[in-house]
């Protein structure tokens, strides 16, 4: 497999890692150091570790997997999107913050949800006896880095337009969702 289309392959696979993360930090006041290193580094190990796991998977799930695989990402990517939605409309109690997208079980969903046509995709290269380290290495470190710009670039819309930001990002999340649904019953 070529430079190229390992990257083109990342690059496509890291698109909604990045858009999740314009969607989850427009909310931030300010994304940090940590905010950052944890969500880029999570999407990108889980970026990297899908691939992995399906080409480990090999032959014997990959039409099983490749059915649902649309609709986990679906549920999930609604499911956090939803409770964005709700935030938006119920500001926090006073000296409450929102949930913070960079922590926690949303992180997990979040993570999941992106990473989870990588699954499909090492299932893919398995089937084509790609060798996966280098590839899904690639697949983790671009989307680590488009993460970490989408968290810079989600956090300055927030600081544009304010707490109804938490609309627009839940919409986008399930835009998401839906876009992956709509990908996958053509």
């Amino acid at each position: 497999m070529s430079i190229w289309i390992m990257l083109s392959l990342a690059v496509s696979l890291a698109m909604d890692a990045g858009a999740v993360a314009i969607g989850s930090s427009i909310k931030l006041c300010r994304v940090n150091a940590g905010q950052m290193l944890r969500m880029s580094l999570s999407f990108g190990f889980f970026q990297f570790l899908m691939p992995v796991v399906g080409w480990a998977l090999g032959r014997g799930v990959a039409g099983r997997i490749q059915n649902m695989d649309h609709w986990v990402a679906f549920g999930l990517l609604t499911l956090v999107g939803g409770h964005m939605i709700a935030e938006s409309f119920h500001p926090p109690a006073a000296g409450k913050e929102s949930a913070d997208p960079t922590r926690g079980w949303r992180l997990l969903i979040l993570s999941i949800a992106t990473s989870i046509d990588a699954l499909a995709v090492g299932l893919s290269l398995s089937l084509l006896r790609v060798t996966i380290w280098l590839p899904a290495t690639v697949i983790g470190v671009v989307t680590a880095g488009l993460t970490a710009l989408g968290l810079q670039l989600g956090c300055r819309l927030g600081n544009l337009f304010g707490r109804r930001m938490d609309l627009a990002g839940g919409l986008i999340l399930i835009g998401i969702g839906v876009g992956i649904l709509v990908e996958h019953l053509k």
